[in-house]
């Protein structure tokens, strides 16, 4: 055993009687409940209504897994499709086997479906799923670690990566010969823990760049895209796992130049201040609250005393940031001339029309919405 080195586990499935415990789908469901959370409170400072992240995750999460797995089998189906391969193995995503890019596509469809039923605007989701997803990635990446894949090169490094030999005979457990694990005589680049720690600090970084400049339309996630990218390119060219090659470079690598050039191009064409929503039916005057005074019709002080339950919308429009905080402290909204006698140009960004109410966004229960 190298003294100077990161160790990797001998075991990554625990057995609870007949059920198997896999570390790799233990870190998956960790990331998804974090970012789930950190979503939640973004959302709701949005004014979105509570716990609507749920209602997002039930339709992205398996979309997006049921995606990761088609990107993984499209750019590895050697082990799978080719010569001595198993195409019953496709269904085995314990094993690993997880693309992001096919996550993100999955997901984002799945998350489209839930937005259509919620009346949400899907970039409020994404730029409030931006600092989240990274999180999440992060604890995946462990999942990596308890099963010693996706690792680097050989090198020297005092971190150093100790990688087992697995018992084939005996999944998810290391080869034993006389009483000790066996490991690979060389140490390998953590690319895992790389590529975690990367994640942490995007998440840091956008977390920090939308509180100050407060993205909306998207560009809070464009941002995370552009970030994860830029890091995933290099650390892609360090790993050894097999990967289907062009021009002599891994798939991934080219995948991440071609995202990251979509992504800037997205950040610095696409503009508009943070996208906040209320109830698409938000009372806009006081004989309107009057008329509703058995409702609580505010999504946003959900602690707020008086007994009656928070409605949930059935659509929401898109307002500024000070019609919002207004709404926030009233319950009623402003006409838009009222809070912004220059013709509203912050909603016009969003998509609203200077100097009329804001766009909703269309669902079954708002068939005249606009698209």
């Amino acid at each position: 055993m190298n003294i100077a080195a990161i160790p990797s586990p001998t075991t990554s499935v625990w057995h609870l009687g007949p059920f198997p415990l896999r570390a790799y789908a233990l870190c998956i469901i960790a990331g998804m409940v974090v970012a789930t959370l950190l979503m939640e409170k973004r959302l709701r400072n949005r004014g979105v209504a509570p716990w609507t992240s749920l209602d997002m995750v039930v339709w992205a999460v398996p979309f997006g897994i049921i995606g990761a797995r088609i990107y993984h089998l499209i750019t590895s189906p050697q082990d799978y499709f080719g010569a001595g391969g198993d195409p019953i193995r496709a269904f085995y995503i314990w094993e690993g086997g997880l693309g992001i890019w096919g996550a993100v596509a999955g997901g984002a469809l799945g998350a489209w479906i839930a937005a259509r039923q919620i009346g949400l605007p899907l970039s409020v989701f994404a730029d409030a799923l931006a600092p989240a997803l990274p999180v999440a990635q992060a604890l995946g990446r462990i999942g990596n670690w308890f099963n010693n894949e996706l690792y680097g090169k050989v090198t020297t490094l005092p971190w150093g990566l100790e990688i087992h030999e697995m018992d084939s005979a005996n999944p998810g457990h290391a080869t034993v010969i006389d009483g000790e694990p066996v490991t690979k005589p060389e140490l390998y680049h953590p690319t895992f823990l790389y590529e975690a720690i990367w994640d942490l600090g995007i998440a840091g970084v956008v977390w920090l760049l939308d509180r100050k400049f407060k993205f909306g339309r998207g560009r809070a996630f464009a941002l995370y895209v552009m970030l994860y990218t830029a890091g995933r390119a290099w650390i892609e060219m360090l790993r050894t796992d097999e990967a289907n090659h062009f021009f002599g470079i891994r798939l991934n690598v080219f995948t991440a130049i071609i995202l990251f050039l979509a992504a800037a191009v997205y950040f610095v064409v696409v503009r508009g201040p943070r996208e906040y929503v209320v109830p698409i039916d938000a009372p806009s005057s006081a004989e309107a609250v009057a008329g509703n005074a058995s409702e609580d019709v505010s999504q946003v002080d959900v602690t707020a005393g008086g007994g009656a339950a928070a409605k949930t919308p059935t659509a929401y429009q898109v307002v500024d940031e000070e019609r919002f905080r207004e709404y926030q402290r009233t319950g009623i909204l402003a006409p838009v001339a009222a809070s912004s006698p220059t013709g509203s140009s912050a909603e016009s960004a969003s998509g609203s029309e200077s100097g009329s109410e804001s766009e909703s966004v269309p669902t079954a229960s708002s068939p005249d919405d606009k698209n």
